[in-house]
């Protein structure tokens, strides 16, 4: 068995993760990567993405969806996000509404800069909630 470390997920309103695991993928701004135990101390900021879990003895992964946030790796893995969800959370029809939404609302004249970030994000949040609801992107490929 490979060596764990605990990782916690906290989003403003729960604990919405805590255990012991080999091995966690997050998107950062850069991409993806990786952490497990004994890594490098870091502090990533993460982009709206996949978090992948594979937890202490298992060979599966549990999936989630993550807005944007920044992960601490020191003596454990504390992942601070503005929301995270499970695939039996998300709603795929209401996703779908939000990105169309979002896109749709890109497309009216006069939008700042401030507001332009704000709809691309929303986009990238719905396609990853659509992704994990089917099992998320890695699957697919």
């Amino acid at each position: 068995m490979a060596k764990s470390i605990e990782l916690e997920v906290i989003t403003p309103s729960k604990l919405f993760y805590k255990g012991q695991v080999e091995l966690v993928i997050v998107r950062t701004l850069d991409g993806d990567e990786g952490f497990m135990a004994d890594h490098a101390w870091a502090c990533t900021l993460l982009d709206a993405g996949e978090l992948w879990i594979q937890e202490a003895g298992s060979k599966d992964f549990k999936i989630a969806a993550l807005a944007k946030g920044f992960a601490d790796v020191k003596e454990k893995i504390v992942i601070f996000t503005d929301a995270a969800e499970w695939p039996s959370d998300i709603n795929p029809e209401r996703s779908k509404e939000e990105r169309r939404k979002a896109e749709e609302w890109l497309t009216a004249p006069s939008k700042d800069d401030h507001e332009v970030e704000l709809a691309k994000l929303a986009i990238a949040k719905a396609i990853v909630r659509m992704n994990v609801s089917e099992g998320g992107a890695r699957r697919k490929r």
